[in-house]
């Protein structure tokens, strides 16, 4: 699927966008109406590396789950996650946030999301409605995050580790 990119302005500082975006076991309380079930795949959770896993509630969804990482870390700016998915973890996603000040103190996140098939019938279930189902998720789970920085409202569970 071609990169889908959806953008917000949330009234707060970029570092302080960026120090909730950073920790991955955040990204369950903003993304629960379309992802659920997160695990972590290592104790810490902020930074370069930090993982989980989960499964994804899309639609004629057959083989749910997904994983990714932080692979690319740039404080304040840029947080890239990559992982795979899908029939045998064959299908490559990358997701990336961009953050950017805006006026006064503001900040525009973009959420870009991108994936890459790996068979004939991947492509064939992505482009049975992939790419709309994928924007207005992630434009939902932006609003989410807005309202929880704002206003610290409309958090979902936040993943955490068995037994810890």
């Amino acid at each position: 699927m071609d990169p889908v990119s959806v953008s917000i302005v949330v009234a707060r500082p970029r570092e302080e966008v960026f120090d909730y975006l950073s920790d991955i076991a955040n990204h369950a309380e903003f993304t629960d109406h379309f992802l659920g079930e997160f695990r972590l795949t290592r104790e810490n959770t902020v930074g370069k590396g930090a993982g989980a896993r989960f499964r994804v509630k899309a639609p004629f969804q057959r083989f749910s789950w997904a994983g990714v990482s932080f692979i690319d870390v740039e404080s304040p700016r840029r947080i890239v996650e990559a992982g795979r998915g899908g029939k045998f973890n064959r299908v490559r996603l990358m997701t990336t946030f961009t953050l950017e000040p805006h006026a006064g103190d503001t900040t525009k996140v973009e959420l870009t999301t991108e994936t890459e098939p790996a068979t004939l019938s991947d492509k064939i279930a992505e482009a049975l409605g992939a790419r709309s189902w994928t924007r207005r998720q992630n434009k939902r789970a932006l609003r989410r995050l807005r309202s929880i920085l704002e206003e610290d409202k409309g958090r979902g569970h936040r993943a955490t580790i068995a037994g810890g």
